[in-house]
């Protein structure tokens, strides 16, 4: 199983407040694409996946009118 610092970012769509929040959380999963399924089973959402040039991989996830992204750094 495999290790990731995981940042979440929860962007804000208030025109008036560009501000981010971010957790940050160490966790072990085999497929971070999977984790994300998991986490959002049952719920209407979709999302995109990018793999950036030093293997970290970024979903930008999109459920109930907010916009959510996910970082995995395998660590």
């Amino acid at each position: 199983m495999k290790e990731y610092e995981v940042i979440r970012e929860i962007i804000n769509q208030c025109p008036l407040n560009h501000s981010r929040d971010q957790l940050f959380e160490e966790i072990e999963c085999e497929d971070p694409e999977g984790y994300i399924q998991e986490k959002y089973r049952g719920r209407d959402f979709t999302y995109d996946k990018s793999v950036r040039s030093d293997g970290t991989i970024v979903f930008e996830v999109f459920v109930s009118g907010m916009h959510e992204r996910y970082t995995f750094t395998e660590i």
